[in-house]
């Protein structure tokens, strides 16, 4: 069996969207892309060891799988070597590799997916699988960097029809930049 993680950047008031790039994802108007910019400083310092010295696959939903893939592919970022499934109804580029899709019964699908032995399944980003994952109860653990900036409106990682869940700190640290990381995991 392996575990479930995401991988995500927050405002104080828990928007997720757009965190580095003005034009992310400019969905329902959003037009506060970037704002995790003015602390971003030693952030994947952070991340990189936090959440990306250990092996994993990555669970992507379609858009940033998109978005990854042009960056990462070819790369010396494990996201490259790692293998990518892919949460999406329509065909996708496979250039990628590896690179599976998933389709169908998507939380029956990760929950098999988790049932198999291999390495962390880490989901980054993906505002969209992140609801459906947590309406399912599917994630083990979360790995949350929050940014000391209110967005006001946005995607938000606890968004509506989030189901409550009790969670236990495992690790927190406060980054010079201002930011904060923080690793969760479902309360026993």
């Amino acid at each position: 069996m392996r575990e479930l993680a995401i991988l995500t950047f927050v405002s104080l008031d828990g928007v997720m969207q757009s965190p580095r790039v003005p034009d992310e994802d400019l969905s329902g108007g959003f037009t506060e892309g970037g704002w995790a910019n003015p602390c971003w400083d030693n952030v994947m310092e952070s991340v990189g060891e936090v959440a990306m010295s250990q092996p994993y696959d990555v669970l992507l939903g379609r858009t940033t799988y998109d978005e990854f893939a042009p960056f990462f592919s070819g790369s010396e970022s494990p996201l490259d070597s790692a293998t990518k499934y892919v949460v999406s109804s329509r065909p996708i580029d496979k250039a990628w590799k590896p690179t599976i899709k998933i389709s169908g019964d998507v939380p029956a699908a990760i929950d098999a997916l988790k049932a198999e032995d291999g390495p962390l399944l880490q989901v980054h980003g993906s505002h969209g699988l992140v609801q459906l994952l947590l309406q399912h109860r599917l994630i083990d653990e979360y790995r949350i960097w929050t940014f000391p900036i209110v967005i006001g409106a946005g995607k938000r990682l606890f968004g509506e029809g989030s189901i409550p869940v009790n969670l236990e700190l495992q690790r927190s640290e406060a980054l010079s930049s201002g930011a904060t990381m923080s690793v969760y995991r479902n309360a026993v």
